[in-house]
């Protein structure tokens, strides 16, 4: 699960997972008086999939003080935002300009992704941001609305319930419990309805180019490429599928 959230901005684990898709890693374990006691953090990976290579280094950050993981080229493996906000059992409903719906029964565009999941399923905001909407919103039920940013929003629809906790103006960070998949409104069985809009503008979720964070600084480059040189090189020696433990800490 630690190796999927790496790679997780960039490959969904759910539906692009395909036949001859491959891994390795290196990663800590940590010692006590000589003795093992837990599996310590990735310190670099490499996933291919569908062919496409994509491969993580950690590094901290010296602007931030933060471990955060980045590209050999340094930009960071994190995007501003989650591709999927909900562990679902299946897309009930595709981004199309034409669907027809089975409870108005007529044909009208669906701009968003319906992902179906048990009702009381966690729904996580996709990116850190302000609520701006909660509440009834005609056919989408129990909603929330988050702005990220000047740009972008993204809507959850067909709640059950939202975090008790949460109001309009409150903020929320990447990955936080936000509401439960539900089927208030117009909805015939549990769902997550998901809208990713940029600039008003809906956008498919699943398509959508998603910005990045910020890389290393040009500042620490040179830093950066001295740290991960060594790291790249013991991965490179790693057979596929093959996790190695490369250090271990007292």
């Amino acid at each position: 699960m630690e190796l999927a959230g790496v790679f997780g901005w960039d490959i969904d684990f759910a539906l692009d997972i395909r036949k001859g898709d491959s891994f390795k890693l290196l990663y800590e374990e940590i010692y006590r008086n000589g003795e093992k006691i837990k599996d310590g953090d990735i310190l670099a990976a490499e996933f291919i999939n569908d062919g496409e290579v994509y491969r993580a280094v950690r590094y901290t950050n010296p602007g931030t003080n933060r471990a955060e993981y980045y590209t050999p080229e340094g930009k960071s493996m994190r995007k501003e935002f989650l591709r999927t906000p909900v562990n679902f059992t299946r897309i009930s409903s595709r981004f199309t300009t034409k669907r027809y719906h089975p409870i108005l029964q007529r044909s009208r565009s669906h701009k968003g992704v319906d992902y179906a999941a048990k009702r009381g399923t966690p729904i996580r905001a996709a990116g850190d941001g302000k609520v701006i909407f909660k509440g009834k919103k005609g056919g989408y039920g129990r909603t929330l609305i988050v702005q990220h940013g000047s740009k972008y929003t993204t809507l959850y629809a067909h709640l059950n319930a939202y975090n008790k906790n949460l109001r309009v103006g409150k903020r929320v960070k990447q990955g936080q419990t936000i509401a439960y998949v539900g089927s208030s409104g117009l909805a015939t069985g549990p769902h997550l309805h998901y809208e990713f809009r940029v600039n008003g503008v809906h956008r498919n979720p699943q398509t959508v180019k998603l910005p990045s964070s910020q890389p290393v600084p040009k500042r620490h480059l040179a830093a950066f490429e001295q740290t991960i040189s060594p790291v790249l090189a013991q991965l490179d020696l790693l057979s596929r599928d093959t996790p190695v433990a490369l250090a271990e800490a007292e």
